[in-house]
């Protein structure tokens, strides 16, 4: 055996999706998650969408999880009415994610959310989401950068403890903050929460921003730490 942690990532399911001469509904995910995950140092598993119930026995096989990026979460999962701008409910996805983010917790397993993934860990301690927020995003199909803050204190701030520019693409941002969750980075440009995380010993880290687009890789590299010890 490698010693290498199993890193689990969240995938979409998508229909009709086209290969060579192939259009089949297929679960994928951008290449970037499971090359970061590899180059900072673990093996990634990627987990397509199932039924609640099974999210537990699969947190119990890995040694760390990472919750993706991707569509907008249902509004009906933190109580508000949909705004116009909120993209379809992927119901699946939902179900999925928030089961294993719950079983993550419960047994205590290093958590990291992207993106979406923050949000949904946000909604899965209770809090709530704006629906839409001006100048985080890239034009469509192209990310776009700006520079986040870290909050003094926080672990997100031990890593990294500068200011950076981080490759963004999101419309959606934490509102009213989930239970035992802090923010750890914000926007420089308009104070947006841009990491939460939960202190204690247990490692659940968020940030809005979509590393797998980017080069740093010590947020990755202290889940991968904190994963070996998992392991250990």
């Amino acid at each position: 055996m490698s010693g290498r942690p199993l890193i689990g990532v969240s995938t979409y399911l998508e229909a009709g999706v086209r290969w060579g001469s192939w259009e089949l509904d297929a679960a994928l995910l951008p290449s970037g998650y499971h090359r970061l995950v590899q180059r900072a140092g673990g093996l990634a598993a990627l987990l397509p969408p199932d039924v609640p119930e099974r999210a537990a026995g699969a947190v119990a096989r890995l040694d760390g999880l990472v919750i993706a990026g991707g569509p907008d979460v249902d509004p009906s999962r933190y109580g508000a009415g949909r705004d116009p701008r909120t993209g379809p409910p992927a119901v699946e996805r939902d179900a999925w994610e928030l089961a294993l983010i719950d079983a993550a917790l419960e047994a205590r397993l290093p958590l990291l959310g992207v993106c979406r993934g923050m949000q949904l860990l946000n909604v899965a301690l209770g809090g709530t989401l704006r629906q839409h927020v001006d100048g985080h995003a890239g034009v469509p199909g192209m990310f776009g950068r700006h520079p986040v803050a870290p909050v003094p204190g926080t672990r997100y701030a031990e890593l990294v403890p500068e200011v950076t520019s981080v490759p963004t693409f999101h419309h959606q941002a934490v509102e009213r903050l989930g239970a035992g969750l802090v923010v750890a980075a914000r926007a420089v440009s308009d104070g947006t929460v841009e990491a939460v995380e939960r202190p204690g010993p247990d490692w659940v880290l968020g940030v809005q921003w979509h590393p797998e687009m980017g080069a740093d890789l010590r947020v990755v590299r202290a889940l991968i730490d904190s994963a070996s010890r998992v392991r250990t």
